[in-house]
C-alpha cells in the first residue's frame, strides 16, 4: 500500500501553462483556426502532460497484462481458459494482431503475467515476459470475492512497478490485456460504478459469446454484484470483489504513468475498466489518459462518459490486446509532427487575413 500512496502523491494535473503555450502556438500555424480539430486537441493534451512543446513520443510501449478468471465456471465464455496462456505464447511469437499493429506503429509489446492460471516459467526464465503473478487467476466472483483486498492492492502496485521499470525506455504507454472471461469483471465494474438498474445493459458478447447465452452471463455478473456488494466509492473494493488481476495491473500502469507525467493510451473495454479503477483511486490520473477507440462492447461508452473522454477512433474494434491503442498511436505521432514541423504565419510569410 505504501507504493500506491507514494504514487498517488506524485500525480499532478496537466500543466495549464504549457497547455496555454501550445494553444497559442497552434493558433499561429498556417491553417484556418483549429482546422485539424481533435488532432490539435490531442497535441495540447500531450504538451500539458509532458510539460514540453515537443513531446517525446518515439518510444512507445504497449503493456499487455494477462490473467485468468474464476467466473469461467459460470459458463460465460465459449473459449476454454487455456486460450489465455496459448495467446501469451502467440504474443511472444509475434503472431497476434497486437504484434502486427504495434510493429506498424513503431511500438514495443511487453507482456506481464499478472495471474495466468498456467505456468509460463519458461518465458519468465528466458526474459520474454515480466513476472508479476499475484495468483493463478481470480476466484469465481459469482460465489464470493474475486480476490482479497491485499491481492487487489498488490495487482495495482505491480502495475505501478512495471510503469517505473519501463519508464527509461518508454515515452508513451499503451494498455493491453489478455484473459478469457475478462469482459465479465469489466461489465461488473461499470455496472457498480454507474449504479445501473439493469446489468444486462452493459453486458455484451466479448470474444463471440452467442447471443442466446448473454442472459446467463448477465445473471452471473448480477449475482456476483449482489453477493459481494462492492462499494462504488472505493475503487480497491470494487476491484477486489468483482475485478481481475490484469485489470488491477492496468490501473496501476495508468497511475504509474500519471505519476511519471507520461501519456497512456487506453485501449478498449477491459483496459477502460482498469482506467475506471485508476480514476476511482485518483481522479487526477485521468488527465494522462487518452481514449484510443470506441469498443463494440455496449458498456464501453458509459465507461468513457464517466472519464469524460471521447475516443480518437471509432472502427468497430473488439479484439482487445491493445490493438486500438496501437492504431491510435499513429495519431499521436501526427499531432506531435504538426506541433514541431508546421510553419507559422510569420515564418512562412503567409497572410493571416481571412484565414483565422
Amino acid at each position: 500500500m505504501k507504493l500506491l500512496e507514494q504514487t498517488i502523491a506524485k500525480i499532478e494535473p496537466q500543466s495549464r501553462e504549457h497547455r496555454k503555450l501550445a494553444e497559442e502556438h497552434i493558433l499561429d500555424l498556417t491553417m484556418p483556426r483549429w482546422a485539424l480539430g481533435r488532432v490539435l486537441d490531442l497535441a495540447v493534451d500531450l504538451v500539458g502532460m509532458t510539460r514540453s512543446m515537443s513531446p517525446a513520443v518515439k518510444q512507445k510501449n504497449i503493456v499487455l497484462m494477462a490473467g485468468d478468471h474464476g467466473i469461467i465456471e459460470e459458463g460465460v465464455s465459449e473459449q476454454p481458459q487455456d486460450v489465455t496462456v496459448q495467446m501469451v505464447y502467440n504474443f511472444i511469437g509475434r503472431g497476434a494482431g497486437i504484434n502486427v499493429l504495434a510493429h506498424n506503429a513503431g511500438a514495443n509489446v511487453t507482456v506481464v503475467d499478472m495471474g495466468i492460471n498456467n505456468s509460463v516459467q519458461d518465458l519468465v526464465d528466458a526474459g520474454k515476459i515480466i513476472d508479476k503473478k499475484i495468483a493463478h487467476g481470480t476466484k469465481n466472483f459469482a460465489k464470493g470475492p474475486a480476490m482479497t483486498r491485499e491481492q487487489a492492492v498488490a495487482s495495482i502496485e505491480a502495475g505501478i512497478e512495471v510503469a517505473y521499470k519501463l519508464s527509461p525506455c518508454t515515452d508513451i504507454f499503451g494498455t493491453g490485456e489478455m484473459g478469457i472471461c475478462n469482459t465479465s469483471p469489466s461489465s461488473a465494474i461499470i455496472a457498480v460504478l454507474t449504479g445501473i438498474d439493469e446489468v444486462a445493459d452493459v453486458v455484451d458478447r466479448g470474444a463471440g459469446l452467442p447471443v442466446a447465452k448473454l442472459p446467463r452471463k448477465a445473471a452471473a455478473i448480477k449475482k456476483g454484484i449482489e453477493i459481494n456488494q462492492p462499494d462504488p466509492n472505493d475503487g480497491i473494493d470494487v476491484l477486489a470483489k468483482v475485478g481481475g488481476l490484469e485489470i488491477g495491473g492496468i490501473a496501476g500502469l495508468i497511475l504509474g504513468a500519471a505519476a511519471l507525467k507520461k501519456p497512456v493510451m487506453v485501449d478498449g473495454f477491459i483496459s477502460t475498466a482498469g482506467a475506471l479503477i485508476a480514476n476511482a483511486i485518483c481522479p487526477t490520473a485521468k488527465e494522462y489518459m487518452i481514449a484510443a477507440h470506441g469498443s463494440m462492447e455496449k458498456g464501453h461508452r458509459p465507461m468513457l462518459d464517466i472519464l469524460g473522454k471521447k475516443p480518437l477512433l471509432d472502427l468497430n474494434l473488439r479484439l482487445g490486446e491493445g490493438t486500438g491503442a496501437a492504431l491510435a498511436m499513429n495519431i499521436v505521432d501526427a499531432a506531435v509532427e504538426i506541433m514541431n514541423n508546421m510553419a507559422t504565419f510569420s515564418k512562412a510569410g503567409v497572410s493571416e487575413a481571412g484565414i483565422k
